[in-house]
């Protein structure tokens, strides 16, 4: 009894210290966690950036965005930038003409046009509308110019938030008015103090102002982009939401703002959505929307000087919402994205538009984060509970496991709903608790593999005594009932063969036949049961599930037969050079499918992984009968059923010996290529007829099909029609009875 609770409580200890490791593991993760938060931050990033690069959203030409391109072509054609604001002024109205819903400049008109710039638009010769000559002969002002044309029309200009006033205007009034349901998320969004906004003269005359800030990460790419922002206590809204806004000719905006989820605060805690016009825009808490970047597209762009061009035809622009914007090289209006680090900016805003307008966003749920602490929790915990019962390597095995079921989570949730959920900090929780929990269970394993030695090491050898310390449940007798396909392998005619061979040179020709023939088995995900001599027998679908275990049979005789092909070619050179005589090798394959035992088979001291039964040894009996029907490869229906996409052909009803059942054979022609061509299915005709003749009783005329038929054949079956030219001859020779059935009955294994 003393031994008994000194045993309880040395085993009580032990429990005591590993769930003491572990719990000490987990709050240090979360605590490493808490202080390393801009890292996991940039590990989050890692992982969803490369989500976008492995699945972009799909750029679909339809989406009714577009960009005028102010590209090096166009500043080469044009004249240096800036351009003249009577350029724009033309831009404008060629725009207007197309009738395009909205129209939005990516760049600040901030300062007042420059006069040389009117002087090169109104010179001489210069490519101007009608409307640009008749403001130039009346010498209106650039500015003013550029006013009077967007002036009524659906033209949203560009404002750039400051942190600092610097002079600029504080504040700014918006186009657009805003209601707001729960409290105004003046709070929530980000904040700014100061304003540069286009000259008074355009600014009243627009029909939108939206700022042109990026918000990017610390990295300096640009994943999230503010929807909303605050000046001085006042909402502003985006370059992109404006342009939306002003194609619906809506009046403004209405913010859902709410509590964050799970809590029971009274005031409002993040921004739900924005509705713009008819469009409701889902954003993230601090009212910037996560873009899911698609790839660059030459169809998105027109340049800006073909849009200029005098008669230039804008019409499939009709509709649609236009953004004016830079590319070429030295203005540098560049930000980095997830798939580019040198995006255009003015894409950038096209493809927020698109994104918004399409309602494909990216989410990062509010209640992400708990999820994600939850999941590394619960996970620490099964891995915690699971450790003391596994091996190093199971342990390994069930981390990864789990790894890979968080990611393919994670993979799903964002392919799926474009919901962000971060596989790593569960992934990281819950493998440096498993790290540590192998650490605490490391020496108590060891000893317990000490104790197994020491109680059996007197009784079994020390390599079964391993066996037994690492995995004892597999030491146990038994087997369970599948379906499997079977393979029988055996070299013909190998006692005449084996005499042409001293015992070292058999050795080393066995070895270089079986290995490669081993491979063939293996790599298409059979199990090698035993070898025979130099025969093979092999299965599929054990011990590991294969779905496809009679393709890959199929398969692996194929690839058996050319090996062996490539074999005699080598075998012969060799024989050449020792100036010998060389006989090819052949061999038999029987394939079949059907119910087996299988599992650990023999004695309690000796035992292997086997398979057992009837339709085992239908694959025996097979193989023998291959070189009677003068074929290499023979496989049940059972076999050939489920696997018919290989160019099988029919060889009879056949009744094995000592079996009561006939089994309907097919020898192997060749794969799926040669089963799909036209040399296949002018030798398909042919054996149809062939066998239709057999079996109406014309023995004669089957006999001469089998002939013609074996002109067609390629050399692996072409051995079938000469065996039935013979069998043939035979019947017509003797007619049978009329009670004949058509069938084989074999009298040899």
């Amino acid at each position: 009894m003393k031994v008994r609770s000194q045993r309880a409580l040395r085993q009580l200890r032990k429990w005591r210290a590993y769930v003491l490791v572990v719990v000490g593991a987990y709050g240090l993760t979360l605590a490493l966690g808490a202080l390393l938060g801009p890292l996991r931050g940039n590990l989050e990033n890692l992982v969803f950036d490369q989500y976008q690069r492995w699945k972009p959203r799909p750029y679909d030409f339809s989406e009714p965005v577009r960009i005028v391109d102010i590209d090096d072509e166009s500043i080469r054609r044009i004249g240096k930038w800036p351009w003249s604001r009577r350029t724009m002024a033309d831009l404008v109205e060629a725009l207007a003409k197309a009738e395009v819903a909205a129209i939005g400049f990516d760049f600040l008109f901030s300062e007042e046009d420059r006069p040389s710039g009117d002087r090169a638009a109104c010179a001489p010769g210069a490519g101007r509308s009608a409307d640009a000559a008749s403001r130039c002969a009346q010498g209106v002002d650039g500015d003013a110019a550029f006013a009077q044309a967007i002036l009524g029309r659906p033209v949203v200009l560009g404002v750039f938030l400051t942190p600092t006033p610097n002079g600029a205007r504080a504040s700014l009034a918006t186009k657009a008015g805003f209601s707001f349901v729960g409290d105004p998320p003046t709070d929530l969004v980000a904040g700014f103090n100061g304003v540069l906004a286009p000259i008074p003269e355009l600014t009243d005359a627009s029909a939108g102002l939206g700022f042109l800030n990026w918000l990017p990460d610390n990295d300096r790419v640009v994943r999230r982009v503010p929807l909303l922002l605050d000046v001085d206590a006042q909402i502003e809204p985006s370059l992109a939401l404006e342009a939306v806004r002003v194609a619906q000719g809506a009046s403004g905006y209405v913010v859902k703002s709410t509590t964050a989820y799970g809590s029971t605060a009274g005031k409002s805690e993040v921004v739900d959505s924005i509705k713009d016009g008819d469009v409701i825009v889902p954003v993230q808490a601090d009212g910037q929307l996560r873009v899911w970047f698609a790839p660059s597209d030459p169809r998105r762009s027109i340049p800006a000087w073909k849009a200029l061009a005098p008669g230039a035809d804008l019409s499939d622009l009709a509709g649609k919402i236009v953004l004016v914007g830079v590319s070429a090289s030295l203005l540098s209006d560049i930000v980095a994205t997830p798939l580019d680090p040198s995006t255009p900016g003015v894409e950038a805003h096209a493809q927020l538009i698109e994104q918004i307008l399409s309602g494909v966003t990216l989410q990062r749920p509010d209640w992400a984060p708990g999820a994600e602490l939850l999941a590394g929790a619960a996970l620490s915990l099964a891995l915690a509970a699971l450790l003391p019962f596994l091996s190093i390597a199971a342990t390994a095995a069930v981390g990864l496991l789990a790894a890979a079921a968080v990611a393919f989570v994670s993979w799903s949730a964002f392919t799926r709903h474009g919901a962000l959920i971060d596989p790593v900090t569960p992934s990281l929780t819950f493998g440096f608790v498993g790290l540590a929990g192998v650490g605490q269970l490391y020496g108590q394993k060891r000893q317990q593999v000490n104790e197994i030695r020491s109680a059996f090491g007197r009784y079994v050898s020390p390599a079964v005594v391993a066996r037994l310390a690492e995995h004892p449940e597999r030491l146990r007798l038994g087997g369970e009932k599948r379906d499997l396909t079977v393979m029988f392998c055996d070299i013909r005619s190998f006692t005449t063969l084996s005499e042409g061979f001293t015992a070292a040179e058999l050795t080393t020709f066995l070895n270089a036949y079986l290995s490669p023939m081993t491979d063939i088995i293996l790599g298409q995900q059979g199990t090698v049961d035993k070898y025979m001599g130099d025969a093979i027998m092999a299965f599929w679908n054990a011990p590991l599930d294969d779905a496809a275990h009679a393709i890959h049979g199929v398969r692996a005789a194929l690839e058996m037969r050319a090996a062996l092909a490539r074999l005699n070619i080598s075998w012969r050179e060799r024989a050449d050079t020792a100036g010998r005589a060389f006989w090819p090798v052949k061999f038999g394959i029987g394939l079949n499918t059907g119910e087996c035992s299988v599992g650990n088979m023999g004695s309690h001291q000796r035992f292997d992984y086997s398979a057992l039964g009837d339709e085992v040894n239908v694959a025996s009996r097979l193989e023998g009968s291959s070189k009677q029907f003068g074929v290499d490869v023979v496989a049940s229906a059972a076999t050939r059923d489920a696997a018919p996409e290989f160019a099988w052909l029919e060889i009879d009803r056949v009744k094995l010996k000592n079996k009561t059942q006939a089994v309907r054979l097919h020898a192997l022609a060749g794969g799926t290529d040669f089963a799909e061509s036209a040399p296949f299915r002018r030798l398909c005709a042919r054996h149809e007829e062939m066998l239709a003749a057999y079996r109406a009783r014309r023995f004669a005329a089957a006999r001469e099909i089998a002939d013609a038929a074996a002109a067609l054949a390629p050399a692996e079956v072409c051995g079938l029609y000469a065996y039935n030219a013979k069998r043939f001859a035979a019947l017509a020779a003797e007619p049978p009875p009329e009670s004949w059935a058509p069938m084989i009955a074999l009298d040899e294994k």
